[in-house]
């Protein structure tokens, strides 16, 4: 039986919701082992001047414990 972990995190992108998801989920392989899965809990974008400057998401990640 293993025991996962889940923390949340908070990625943005110039781009896109989707490219904000990726270099979170990049991002958080990197410092965790054995990522399982992410959960997208929220999105928003910043608007700066009447356009959209920025895409941000906040997702849930499980990692599995050793």
């Amino acid at each position: 039986m293993s025991v996962a972990r889940v923390t949340e995190i908070i990625a943005g992108s110039k781009k896109s919701f989707d490219d904000a998801v990726a270099k979170g989920v990049k991002r958080a392989c990197k410092t965790l082992n054995n990522v399982e899965s992410a959960w997208v809990k929220d999105q928003k974008v910043i608007i700066k001047d009447g356009e959209i400057v920025e895409y941000r998401v906040v997702m849930k990640v499980t990692f599995i414990l050793k």
